[in-house]
């Protein structure tokens, strides 16, 4: 098996999708028996950083780097000249452009992203439902069975469809603290009790809510780990004593700090970033959380609900509740043998969530689509052409009054995904 991996930005960069890409490339490319990357890069000294962090030799994609639209168009169009394009067996990206030219050029294709693109982006239906359906695309690796679904909604055959969640590199936490002394190396006192968020900190992560539970829990510490600067969320904190945002932390050993401190780890329990912005779907760090062996506060959504489960490996609170996020702060920073017990679990889960672990079941994937009879499917139904218009219309109208690209979900698409859970959402993180 031989894969040209396509990623249309530049490396290295701290993105999340440029971190999940690099992740499952470098182990993805010892399954197979020749591996490239194509990749944007403004010299030499670029190209090398690229080939450092994912392992493999690097194709310089013929594009430039700015504008960030030209350059992804540019890297799709280009690299069906290449030579390695022609000598792979399929080309993996996670650009629906890329994708797109590739099976054009006759080349197979594996697609790997997080989006739920048919709802996000109503009007590009027609043309995911055609790219998918075509001969050379093989497979397409969403992150979630939440993204799953909505592509087997569009009438993708299940046979190209599949789930693997991300991971994490283990690695990142070795020589990890005790968290009093974590707490002391950094000028905490030991027995204040720390509620702690990793990620950029912006209004896009659902962190009014965790500033107003502060409000009421003015003996506990609030860090959030992640700031840029003075941001909306930075304003909302300096009114709130016991809120410190932290400056983002660019190297592994700087963030593991953090997580070693923490009496809780924090998932804001809030829709907004699913639900308003549609840019989180299953946070990155979540897997990294598992991994440190704190207990998890995070909310009751559909996306988070594959992987943790309520008063199993986690606590999980209804969204937007600051009520039920107070209650479960206090509960996790009271109660030490249920803290103890949901964090052990989640540490035992950790291991089913490495990248390595990703990387195993996705050139499985490939082996087996590689193998397989070619799968056509026809075109899609009248009602999915009605559908298209009506959500078409509702995203024209979303884009001219929000000046967003995302159209929230469906209210449906919750609950789906609740019921094929099999229970109802708990009432309480308490």
């Amino acid at each position: 098996m031989r894969i040209l991996f396509a990623f249309e930005n530049p490396l290295p960069n701290a993105e999340a999708d440029a971190e999940v890409f690099t992740a499952t490339a470098r182990h993805l490319a010892p399954f197979a028996s020749q591996a490239w990357l194509h990749v944007p890069a403004s010299d030499g000294v670029h190209c090398r950083l690229a080939a450092e962090l994912t392992g493999m030799p690097i194709v310089r994609a013929h594009a430039p780097l700015r504008p960030a639209v030209v350059r992804h168009l540019s890297c799709g169009s280009t690299l069906v000249f290449r030579r390695e394009f022609r000598q792979a067996d399929l080309v993996y990206t996670r650009n629906l452009w890329i994708a797109w030219a590739a099976v054009n050029a006759g080349q197979r294709v594996a697609f790997d992203h997080y989006r739920p693109w048919p709802d996000q982006v109503p009007p590009l239906r027609p043309l995911i439902h055609r790219l998918m359906c075509n001969r050379h695309f093989i497979a397409n690796i969403a992150h979630s069975e939440y993204t799953r679904s909505r592509y087997l909604e569009l009438g993708i055959p299940a046979e190209k469809l599949f789930c693997v969640h991300n991971g994490f590199d283990p690695h990142r936490l070795e020589g990890s603290l005790q968290r009093d002394a974590a707490k002391r190396r950094i000028g905490i006192d030991a027995a204040t009790k720390t509620v702690v968020y990793t990620g950029r900190v912006n209004q896009k992560k659902g962190l009014e809510l965790v500033i107003e539970a502060a409000k009421s829990l003015p003996e506990h510490l609030f860090l959030l780990v992640g700031s840029y600067g003075d941001g909306p969320i930075e304003a909302l904190a300096q009114r709130v004593s016991n809120v410190r945002p932290v400056p983002w932390q660019r190297s592994p050993e700087a963030l593991r700090q953090y997580l070693d401190l923490a009496d809780v780890l924090l998932i804001p329990p809030s829709l907004k970033p699913l639900a308003e912005f549609g840019s989180t779907v299953i946070p990155l760090k979540l897997y990294l959380y598992m991994g440190a062996g704190r207990p998890i506060l995070a909310g009751d959504t559909p996306d988070v609900r594959e992987i943790l489960q309520h008063e199993r490996n986690a606590l999980l609170c209804p969204p937007d509740s600051v009520e039920s996020l107070v209650a479960g702060v206090r509960a996790l920073t009271t109660d030490g043998p249920l803290a103890e017990r949901l964090a052990a679990a989640a540490l035992a889960d950790s291991r089913r969530y490495t990248w390595s672990a990703r990387a195993a079941r996705i050139a499985a994937i490939l082996d087996e689509r590689l193998g397989a009879a070619p799968i056509e499917c026809g075109v899609g139904r009248r009602e999915h052409f009605r559908e298209w218009l009506t959500l078409s219309r509702q995203w024209a109208i979303h884009l001219v009054r929000k000046r967003s690209w995302v159209l929230p979900p469906r209210a449906d698409s919750a609950s789906v995904l609740t019921a094929a859970a099999g229970r109802q959402p708990p009432n309480t993180c308490g």
